[in-house]
């Protein structure tokens, strides 16, 4: 499966160092899935940054998934995009997409169900914990991800709130991979990547 693991996504707002330096030092750690997210600053400087990350998921074979831009993401020729709630519609971002990777987040059973029909490659679900990172609601908890794994039958990414000390409960609860930002970005990136690197080598997850 392309999406498994630990998937590293950028937050400059969390991050101890700058996130291209982040994301390398994850990736050469053994973390290979970058979803590549940035709030500020314009299109272009998005679209900028957006392929040095292209080159450097390159080189350590890793998937790249841009954030909500369907255009950066073709024109910087990534794995995938993935969207929330508010952004293009599914329908659309797959006639523009084609065969690449189309992710949805979604909140609920009822989102998430609405992504699988709508032929979503994989929907991001959460937050399952309290986050910082963003604003996204009250927190689902692994129940709330338990329930979603029993009614979808694509992969699911949990996110939110999600570190070392409780993504053992996650992967128990059914996720086939996680979404991390702050808890590998903030403090000593090397150490925390090596923390996540060394929990997958034992664990069900690849």
């Amino acid at each position: 499966m392309y999406l498994n693991g630990i998937c590293f996504i950028t937050d400059s707002a969390s991050c101890s160092v700058p996130v291209y330096e982040a994301a390398f030092t994850v990736l050469r750690a053994g973390i290979t899935f970058i979803q590549y997210r940035r709030k500020e600053g314009t299109r272009r400087e998005f679209y900028q940054e957006a392929l040095k990350f292209r080159k450097l998921t390159r080189y350590f074979g890793a998937t790249l998934i841009i954030n909500d831009f369907a255009d950066i993401a073709l024109a910087v020729d990534a794995d995938g995009v993935h969207l929330g709630q508010d952004d293009l519609p599914l329908k659309e971002a797959r006639k523009i997409m084609g065969k690449k990777i189309v992710g949805i987040s979604t909140h609920d059973l009822a989102q998430a169900k609405e992504a699988e029909t709508g032929g979503a490659d994989y929907i991001g679900f959460g937050p399952v914990f309290h986050t910082a990172t963003k604003d996204a609601g009250s927190p689902r908890g692994t129940e709330g991800l338990k329930l979603i794994k029993q009614h979808v039958a694509i992969p699911v990414v949990a996110i939110g709130g999600i570190n070392i000390h409780n993504i053992a409960s996650v992967i128990q609860a059914g996720a086939d991979a996680v979404a991390v930002a702050s808890a590998l970005c903030r403090g000593n990136v090397a150490a925390n990547a090596e923390q996540f690197v060394d929990f997958l080598k034992v664990t069900r997850m690849p």
